[in-house]
């Protein structure tokens, strides 16, 4: 993921909760879009299917 294209999450906030997400065919990458130059978190492909479907069913609390 040399050359990431980054969007933000269309469930982030206008000022709290910005998500950015890059996607390739073998991994995604998530970082904090009010800090692009922080951290991010790189998840391969299985490992990204498996969150997504976690949240999707709800399995993490708010």
């Amino acid at each position: 993921m040399n050359e990431r294209q980054w969007r933000k999450s269309s469930h982030s906030g206008s000022v709290h909760n910005c998500v950015e997400v890059a996607l390739s065919s073998d991994a995604a990458a998530v970082r904090d879009s009010k800090n692009p130059h922080g951290g991010t978190l790189a998840f391969d492909s299985r490992r990204w299917r498996n969150f997504l479907s976690a949240v999707r069913d709800d399995h993490y609390q708010r």
